[in-house]
């Protein structure tokens, strides 16, 4: 007899059925129940950002060997966490803040296991600071609890006072444990860490100056921070004879740290490449335009403060009204204000580099200064996305911020904002190649070939019409930064040739379509991401490059 012609048989076969059918559904649910969704990434960072900050004891950030160990075994659950969260499915936006937070925790990772700042460079335990950073967040490493006193009108309300006394009572403290940590021998970060220490001490005179005795309290904090830092100096100083070995971290490590960390897809030795041909092509076109505008008289360099605010409010005027009528972005309200903000005051001199620039055409380092654009727009329309609204860590923004920055000097003067003005274009070039030459400075530092005097020379000599003096301090200083900071002095160049790649893809894709506005209110609306992944967000498109980077986590 066949099966099914028994009645006990067929429900015998309809009760299997009900049984797999059940199973089914519960297997589909509970895959759908793991299933990650971004809500779990943002929940993950929140807990990560507060596990990243040092341990505090008594408000002083703990550095400690025992301390940094503990941070450095914690750090491997956050990232099986990271791991463990199923981005399959997800838009390119979300798919690309899980890549930002696992290039935060490398960044951890890599201090640990690299850079050890608090082990290695004596700058990382300055946190007074009177200016402000033109960046998210301040370059290079520093230990939590900056005093960032730039912000501040004194006499001080009683908030902010509390804030100040809880930054400036701490250093004391901390410089203490510094003394204790600091067992590095690398020269050229001691030696040029102990500069900044120092130019610390100048920084709590000046405060002083400006608490006056508007309050006692942080009279005396400031005074004692200040006898800290000089004592520290000392200290650093004495030491100084026994640092005699580099301080670059090497060609391996910086590959790593590019491809893991500031998602670069590149390695030492193709920036080495790229910034080579960077500086020829600087110094051939800046020599077309030389010879172009042999007949043109040399532009004057202001020579007082009467002009100087005359020219650089005129120069934010004429800048604001090119980009409005141009169409050349969305132009925002609070734009014109953030730039009028930062004119500063006149130098008499010496000038140094920027100024060489600022003081023939201040319109030119208007368009770099698209940084206060980033910062107004981070204040006034902070970003939706919790991972985007603040600073990444590591400096990991750079690539976009500096990148595009430097990129959008080119590319307004591409737009003809300098067709009136051609000897300006002869500073665009100059621009380009002092960011070449110091990048390459930077990188050979970094494999070790240089020192860090060396690589000033060799920024100072490739730099045009000798605006980077080696009497200066900025030559110096902004190699100390890309030693302490890897990855920063080649931003400028890098970031600014993949944020040109962008541009490009996406003229390629809509065709006679492409608007520039539109292009530039998408890229400002993305957010301040490393500049290889705003190009997978904003084309849709992931270049060979950066997949097999990605890909490799």
């Amino acid at each position: 007899m066949h099966l099914c012609s028994n009645p006990s048989s067929l429900r015998l076969v309809f009760t299997l059925a009900l049984v797999i059918s059940s199973v089914t559904a519960m297997t589909q649910q509970k895959t759908q129940q793991k299933k990650s969704s971004f809500a779990d990434l943002t929940k993950l960072f929140a807990e990560w950002r507060a596990f990243q900050q040092p341990k505090l004891i008594d408000g002083v950030p703990d550095y400690s060997v025992p301390a940094m160990s503990a941070q450095h075994r914690g750090l491997a659950a956050y990232q099986r966490r990271l791991a463990a969260i199923d981005t399959s499915g997800w838009p390119i936006n979300q798919q690309v803040d899980w890549h930002v937070v696992r290039a935060e925790m490398n960044g951890l990772d890599f201090d640990h296991r690299v850079l050890r700042p608090w082990a290695n460079n004596p700058a990382f335990y300055v946190t007074v600071f009177l200016d402000r950073s033109d960046q998210p967040a301040r370059e290079g490493p520093h230990a939590y609890g900056s005093v960032e006193t730039w912000k501040d009108t004194f006499p001080l309300a009683a908030e902010r006072a509390a804030e100040m006394h809880a930054g400036l009572r701490i250093i004391p403290k901390l410089l203490e444990q510094a003394r204790r940590n600091l067992v590095g021998n690398g020269r050229d970060l001691w030696v040029f860490g102990t500069r900044e220490v120092r130019e610390q001490s100048s920084s709590l005179t000046r405060l002083a100056t400006l608490i006056g005795n508007t309050s006692a309290e942080l009279k005396s904090d400031t005074a004692l921070a200040k006898e800290a830092t000089d004592q520290f100096v000392g200290w650093l100083e004495a030491q100084a004879a026994s640092k005699t070995a580099s301080s670059g971290i090497g060609v391996e490590n910086y590959d790593w740290y590019l491809k893991n960390v500031q998602l670069v897809p590149y390695t030492w030795q193709q920036e080495v490449a790229l910034m080579e041909s960077e500086l020829a092509r600087a110094h051939a076109f800046l020599a077309l335009e030389e010879e172009k505008n042999k007949n043109l008289p040399q532009q004057a360099v202001i020579g007082g403060e009467t002009e100087h605010t005359r020219q650089f409010n005129a120069a934010v005027t004429e800048y604001m009204s090119f980009l409005k009528a141009k169409e050349i972005l969305t132009v925002k309200d609070y734009m014109d204000p953030s730039l009028r903000e930062q004119i500063g005051k006149f130098n008499p001199g010496p000038r140094e580099f920027f100024s060489e620039v600022d003081y023939r055409d201040p319109e030119v380092m208007r368009t770099h200064g698209y940084h206060w654009f980033d910062l107004a727009q981070m204040e006034h329309e902070p970003h939706v996305d919790p991972i985007r609204r603040g600073p990444l860590l590591y400096n990991i923004f750079n690539t976009r911020t500096e990148g595009h920055a430097t990129a959008w000097e080119e590319l307004m003067m591409q737009a003809g904002m300098f067709e009136a003005k051609p000897r300006s274009r002869e500073l665009i070039y100059i621009l380009v190649a002092e960011r070449a030459a110091r990048a390459l400075g930077d990188l050979r530092m970094t494999s070790g070939e240089f020192t860090l005097e060396r690589a000033a020379e060799f920024t100072s000599q490739n730099t045009p019409r000798g605006w980077l003096s080696l009497k200066g301090s900025l030559v110096r200083a902004e190699q100390h930064l890309y030693l302490q900071q890897p990855g920063y002095g080649t931003s400028y160049l890098i970031g600014k040739q993949q944020i040109e790649m962008l541009l490009a893809a996406r003229k390629k894709q809509l065709g006679d379509r492409f608007r520039m506005r539109q292009f530039m209110d998408s890229f400002n609306a993305a957010g301040l991401v490393p500049a290889s992944l705003l190009r997978w967000e904003l084309t849709g498109d992931l270049p060979e490059d950066v997949r097999r980077m990605l890909a490799s986590h």
